[in-house]
């Protein structure tokens, strides 16, 4: 099986559902049940089909498998989170997510030889710690036990999987840290209170909105933070846009029209404009 086609495609659905379910709980519900399905299909390729040498077997489950297994954790930890999250005051958010950062920094402190032997790129190793040669040679050391199923697993791709998933996480729960205990978490104004507004577009439009909005300088003369401005969008329309600076990242990487909904903009008010004209 060629893997890459499955992998391009759940990275796709996975940035689909970062842009339209703003909901972050039922967005990491849809990107874990997005995830499970492709680990199937792989356990099933794998488990038929087998490698046909020990260098395809090493990448699958080094580079291959750990896409979907590592975002499955990532969300699976995002989700937990969500869920268990004070509804509290400011320094208690705040607390409880300095809680889950330390727990992150104990598991790399307590894998530190195996987080430098993947960081500074070694591949000695590889052949023990990625294939199902040398399963029963090591110690399960991981609480998901569950996930070590002898005909899918090797002794170090779950691990592995956890270190990319805790990645993701701590820049997430360093995000929450700088915006998710600020303004917008505190009580609504008496006004949007009362404010029945929703955004109903994507994340990557609210974004193009916001940088277009403070790089041309039309708010407090350009003296306003683009976060603060992204604050008072999320106050007033109701609306989580998670890390505007990634989605920001990922739209000047488009190989078509960098300002779609920009440009979709101006195209509809001057249809507009030109039909009433009419």
């Amino acid at each position: 099986m060629d893997f890459k086609p499955f992998i391009e495609g759940l990275q796709s659905d996975l940035k689909e559902a970062q842009d339209n379910i703003p909901n972050i709980v039922k967005r990491a519900n849809h990107s874990i049940h997005l995830c499970h399905t492709l680990l199937s299909i792989f356990k099933r390729s794998v488990v038929n089909d087998g490698f046909d040498s020990v260098e395809r077997e090493i990448d699958f489950f080094k580079n291959i498998k750990t896409v979907p297994s590592a975002q499955l954790l990532y969300h699976s930890q995002v989700r937990s989170f969500e869920l268990e999250f004070p509804k509290a005051n400011l320094e208690v958010q705040r607390k409880f997510i300095k809680k889950r950062l330390n727990r992150l920094n104990r598991f790399y402190r307590n894998h530190i030889d195996f987080g430098e032997y993947i960081s500074s790129g070694r591949t000695h190793f590889d052949e023990h710690y990625f294939t199902r040669k040398y399963l029963n040679k090591f110690p399960i050391l991981s609480p998901h036990i569950y996930f070590h199923d002898p005909d899918f697993s090797t002794p170090k791709d779950l691990l592995l999987s956890e270190f990319k998933a805790f990645d993701l996480l701590v820049m997430y729960l360093q995000n929450r840290m700088i915006d998710k205990t600020k303004s917008y978490n505190q009580e609504p104004t008496e006004l949007n209170a009362h404010l029945n507004l929703q955004w109903t577009s994507s994340k990557s439009a609210l974004t193009e909105l916001i940088y277009a909005l403070h790089y041309n300088r039309v708010i407090n003369n350009g003296n306003a933070d683009i976060k603060e401005i992204a604050l008072a969008f999320q106050q007033v329309l109701h609306f989580d846009i998670g890390d505007f600076y990634k989605i920001f990242s990922e739209i000047k990487s488009r190989k078509n029209s960098r300002t779609k909904f920009l440009d979709d903009l101006s195209s509809g008010l001057q249809s507009h404009m030109d039909s009433t004209e009419e």
